[in-house]
């Protein structure tokens, strides 16, 4: 340590291991150079990492990296499954004679409870007690677990219910960008870098922060103190030119680069912005951009350390002493960028102009569907056509059983300001409450059909809203603070009044949501929602007042005011100077150390949970929410051979862009579905089974979950919506589960067939685990979204990809097929091809090459041990027998 250089800090000793005078630095892109640090340290710990090093340096795309991140950063739900099985490990640690107490966290781990929250209550002033006493009354037997982890993991810290949403907090209050470590008795700077169970992770990269979403059985992994396995990425740069117009917010900014990124495709690169128009970017909006990455599927999207960084760390309550210590560890060390700053040598080079950023939504299922706004009305007419079959009739009016309104296609029913994407932006949140104080002022009101709600992304947010004089204004549109989590984006809108909600059913109506989250997949939102837009906070509160699709709010009226005079959007729009203003004058320091000094205080509700310490978790077999988890069952110390895998049945053949949310749903649990029935046979009613996100913790629910999206198309039985197929050689109906029941009792391996971007969406690990428990070896598919095939990896499923050219359509596949996976070795490496032989039902065979997608030789590795919690059980044994 003491060959090390000290930062230039008074009073402070801190060494850092350098890398600013290593050939070629200032030519790679920031991100790369905060990947070089790791590997440089690693060289210090003893690790061989020259040829990493050197590939780095020399940029060779695709050479395998080894990366070790600082922490784990996790919500409650896959960081609780993340932390079940941990649990679980423990015990068969134990079990196989093992040290239990030798399993726990190699690294620091953070679990913020904010997906539980479901908007029960609102437009309504106890809406937010209302709703954080039903989070605890439905989810109180998860969150003991999840204090007892508190008590019982060393390294573990959970943030209680109601304190926000994960990554607003992670750049509230959370993130550090530079981190101290103690090593042989001194202190070492290094960047903040973590992993996070949640794909929306790369929110910190607008903080400087290389992070970035992985699934939870991966961060398991890391959490054990096994790297991240990765290649190296290309990095695309993005020029930053120009500045917003007059009226465009944010969030119309992100829309539009949601749009062009997933146009030109950055699914498993880096991005990473420069040029001077980040000088006009906040970290509000960098945030925000960064935050979209799994929208648009890149790894990471990444704006380096600048003025801009420390003016925010200064605002949000951080002390000076952090401040210097970023600042001067970011000049050492070539990762701080200015105004004269060279621009780095990127794989691609594409420019964003502020200047033609205009207004929008997006949808009505993919956030990357942008429209704008004066297009919204003519573009929501098609997605009728396209949804319902037929053109919408603006003349058809759907009676509601005791209501003095009809309801009608393109009716919203949902108008949420929801996400920390854009809570955590500051401009968002003043344009809002503009937009409803100059609404109120002139006598608009709410449609009475509209469901509104206001979830902020931390109490910071809140806090502003009412000192600007604006929480006033908001609840008189029926937007009261319904609590802080994730609500509506993650599919915890809660419940529509049931005369709504069987008007639409009854007249299959073309319902609408209009939220400010990041996602809109279909089936996510809400059952009855067949049209979910996403636009800027001050849009949905537009929305709210129009209660419809069917008007253009750009040059219809959007109201008329107290004296029947039309109302239009310039009369209620707040200009840049007025946000401006109130941005500058309510975002204090003061108000973030008030509101983040009790983060981890729960107070008396969380108090009241069990979570005493113990070496093991006792868990009860009857819970319908924590179950021992099932993975560790009848492994044996060594991993079985590798062997062909002969007569795989397709279980499902499923189109492009199939998201975790068709895999793995996250909203309610529908009446009919495994789940509703195992659920039901367990003694559950319908009012208490919550959703699927909350029920991840027990594997019998969550296996029925799987594939159970009402909105998911099997081409096994085309025509069909829902999670159906045939069971073959028979050809007969049923729900996927039971069919994968029987392939399982005929030992019938099953495999999934798919198209381009296979698993894109929310980095869902039970996406993987549920395909796995029914009995999926492989997948096959035109591509794969990076976490997901990650995922698939780490429980065993071999990702297969077709050859250019050939699809599950020019196969003609129909399902009554069986398939022969032939090739498969026990030396098999990174990029094999393995040929797959067909059988039809007519007696012929086709034989295709297939690109076997391990990607990394740990990929390999994990494979052939059949995922990642077998292979670190056969790991910590080895530990123990070793003398």
């Amino acid at each position: 340590m003491n060959d090390l250089p000290i930062l230039p800090l008074a009073g402070r000793t801190i060494r850092y291991v350098p890398i600013a005078s290593l050939p070629g630095v200032e030519r790679l892109p920031f991100s790369l150079r905060i990947l070089l640090e790791n590997l440089a340290r690693q060289a210090r710990q003893g690790l061989d990492t020259a040829s990493e090093m050197s590939a780095l340096l020399n940029r060779d795309t695709g050479a395998g990296l080894t990366f070790y991140p600082a922490r784990v950063f996790g919500q409650d739900i896959l960081g609780q499954v993340m932390l079940v099985d941990m649990a679980g490990l423990r015990d068969a640690v134990a079990d196989a004679g093992g040290d239990a107490s030798a399993v726990r966290p190699k690294v620091p781990v953070d679990v913020i409870i904010d997906h539980s929250l479901q908007v029960d209550r609102w437009a309504s002033a106890d809406a937010r007690q209302v709703n954080l006493d039903k989070e605890y009354e439905r989810n109180g037997e998860r969150f003991a677990f999840l204090r007892w982890c508190s008590s019982s993991f060393e390294g573990v810290r959970i943030v209680p219910p109601g304190k926000g949403i994960m990554h607003q907090i992670h750049l509230e209050n959370i993130g550090q960008v530079v981190r101290i470590e103690t090593q042989q008795g001194e202190e070492l700077a290094i960047p903040d870098t973590c992993v996070g169970t949640d794909s929306h992770t790369p929110m910190i990269n607008g903080l400087g922060i290389l992070g970035w979403g992985v699934g939870g059985i991966e961060a398991e992994a890391v959490m054990v103190g096994k790297p991240v396995a990765l290649a190296l990425p290309e990095v695309v740069g993005v020029e930053v030119r120009g500045q917003l117009r007059e009226g465009v917010m944010p969030t119309d900014l992100v829309l539009a680069i949601t749009q062009q990124m997933r146009k030109i495709g950055v699914v498993g690169q880096f991005v990473e912005f420069f040029g001077n128009g980040l000088e006009t970017l906040s970290l509000g909006d960098r945030g925000m951009i960064a935050n979209m990455a799994p929208e648009y599927g890149a790894t990471a999207v990444y704006f380096p350390i600048d003025h801009r960084t420390l003016s925010y760390l200064r605002m949000t309550g951080r002390d000076e002493s952090q401040l210097e210590l970023v600042e001067a560890y970011a000049k050492a060390q070539a990762l701080w960028r200015d105004g004269a700053t060279p621009a780095p040598v990127f794989d691609r080079v594409i420019t964003i102009v502020l200047d033609d950023i205009a207004p929008c939504l997006a949808g009505p299922r993919n956030p990357e569907d942008r429209v704008l706004l004066g297009e919204a009305r003519r573009a929501f007419e098609q997605h009728h056509i396209d949804i319902a079959g037929i053109p919408v009739d603006d003349r058809r009016k759907v009676a509601v059983q005791g209501a003095d309104y009809a309801l009608h296609d393109g009716a919203v029913v949902i108008a949420a300001i929801t996400s920390c994407t854009n809570t955590a932006n500051p401009v968002n949140m003043m344009a809002a409450g503009l937009v409803a104080k100059k609404a109120v002022a002139l006598g608009l009101r709410t449609q009475p059909w509209v469901k509104t709600s206001l979830v902020p992304g931390s109490h910071v947010t809140a806090a502003v809203l009412e000192k600007a004089g604006l929480q006033n204004a908001l609840d008189t549109l029926g937007f009261h603070v319904a609590g802080f989590g994730c609500t509506t984006c993650n599919g915890g809108s809660g419940p529509l009044p049931q005369p709504i909600a069987e008007a639409i059913e009854r007249e299959k109506l073309v319902a609408t949501a209009v939220l400010s989250g990041n996602r809109n997949f279909e089936g996510r939102i809400h059952p009855n929602v067949r049209a979910a837009y996403l636009a800027s906070p001050a849009l949905v509160v537009v929305y709210a007042l129009t209660g419809t699709l069917l008007r253009d709010v750009t040059t219809d009226p959007i109201g008329v005011d107290k004296v029947g005079n039309p109302v239009y959007l310039r009369d209620v729009w707040p200009t840049a100077a007025e946000i401006a203003a109130l941005v500058d004058t309510t975002y204090e320091p003061e108000i973030f150390r008030a509101k983040y000094a009790d983060l981890f205080d729960g107070g008396p509700q969380w108090d009241a949970l069990s979570g005493t310490a113990s070496e093991r978790f006792n868990w009860q077999p009857d819970s319908t929410y924590i179950r021992q988890p099932p993975y560790f069952d009848g492994l044996r110390a060594q991993p079985s051979p590798v062997s062909d895998i002969i007569g795989m049945r397709p279980l499902a053949i499923l189109g492009d862009s199939v998201t975790t949310d068709h895999i793995s749903p996250s909203g309610a649990i529908s009446l009919g579905t495994p789940a509703a029935d195992f659920l039901l046979a367990k003694g559950v009613q319908k009012a208490d089974f919550n959703n699927y996100t909350t029920r991840r913790g027990n594997h019998d629910v969550a296996v029925r979950a799987t594939f159970a999206n009402i909105r998911l198309r099997n081409r096994i039985v085309p025509g069909v919506e829902g999670g159906y197929t045939r069971l073959m050689p028979e050809g007969e109906q049923m729900r996927i589960f039971e069919a994968a029941e029987a392939y399982l009792q005929r030992k019938t391996p099953l495999t999934v067939i798919a198209g381009r971007n296979y698993g894109c969406g929310s980095s869902r690990d039970w996406a993987a685990k549920g395909v796995a428990l029914l009995g999926v070896q492989t997948v096959i598919a035109e591509s794969f979204e990076r976490i997901h095939r990650t995922n698939l990896v780490g429980m065993g499923i071999l990702p297969l990809q077709f050859e250019p050219g050939t699809t599950a359509d020019s196969l003609a596949l129909d399902g009554s097929e069986t398939i022969d996976v032939l090739g498969l070795t026990e030396q098999l490496a990174v990029g094999d091809r393995v040929k797959a032989a067909i059988h039809r039902a007519d007696g012929t065979t086709t034989t295709i090459a297939l690109i076997v997608r391990l990607d990394t030789t740990e990929d390999v590795d994990y494979w052939r041990h059949g995922g990642i919690m077998p292979l670190v059980w056969r790991d910590y044994l080895h530990q123990n027998s070793q003398p």
